[in-house]
């Protein structure tokens, strides 16, 4: 029997045009099809809203530069129950949406997130160490920005919390963090992203500092909610 939980993928993008396409072609191959694609245009100079057109995604415009504000702006232009938020150059697995409502048949899910795979299973297995990494000091579950589930109720709840500023946090930790209060965050190992890029190379260096200074500036917050 087909899931009746509609979906919206949100992908934001600022000049995607070389990764787009990969993009929404494995979209519009999934097994259960999502209800909505918005591609958030976040000032592209380039052919991504072209391609994006191409294959039926709705655009959404945001002005205001920045990976936070993009979010923002998918999130709240999108109408269905559960957001999807993928990046541009993600390959997206057949099964991913119906592996997406599969988990949040679970009511006390809020959020959702996976491992990033380039193709190797050193990739697959860098990325989870590295989502171990980021939950140990939150105390929770983090969530990875390329492979994202969330409930939309959840975001309406918080979304006149998260932090704006993309210099000062990492915005899918950050997201994390404000929804814990909300429900239980999930890793489900078998929700695998495919992704066009690498991503870890900087890991031990700028993102962990900013990771640190996020924990800090986020403690009140993180201890509310586990206050043992």
């Amino acid at each position: 029997m087909t899931n009746s939980m509609k979906v919206s993928i949100v992908i934001l993008a600022y000049n995607e045009e070389k990764y787009i396409r990969k993009c929404l072609e494995s979209i519009a191959k999934q097994i259960e099809k999502p209800d909505e694609v918005i591609i958030v245009d976040n000032n592209c100079t380039d052919n991504t809203v072209e391609i994006a057109r191409q294959y039926g995604a709705r655009i959404v415009k945001e002005e205001k530069q920045g990976m936070i504000y993009a979010r923002n702006a998918g999130f709240n232009n999108a109408k269905f129950e559960i957001l999807g938020r993928l990046d541009a150059d993600t390959v997206v697995p057949e099964n991913w949406v119906a592996k997406v409502k599969e988990n949040f048949q679970d009511q006390s899910i809020v959020a959702l997130s996976g491992p990033i795979s380039i193709g190797t299973p050193i990739s697959y297995f860098a990325s989870i160490l590295i989502f171990k990494l980021l939950s140990i000091f939150i105390l929770h579950n983090a969530l990875f920005g390329p492979n994202i589930g969330l409930r939309k109720s959840a975001w309406e709840n918080i979304k006149n919390d998260v932090c704006l500023k993309d210099k000062d946090v990492h915005e899918d930790v950050d997201l994390a963090i404000h929804v814990a209060a909300q429900g239980k965050i999930k890793f489900d190992k078998k929700l695998i992203m495919k992704a066009s890029r690498f991503r870890y190379k900087a890991f031990f260096t700028e993102y962990i500092v900013r990771y640190i200074k996020m924990v800090f500036t986020h403690r009140k917050i993180i201890f509310q909610i586990y206050p043992d």
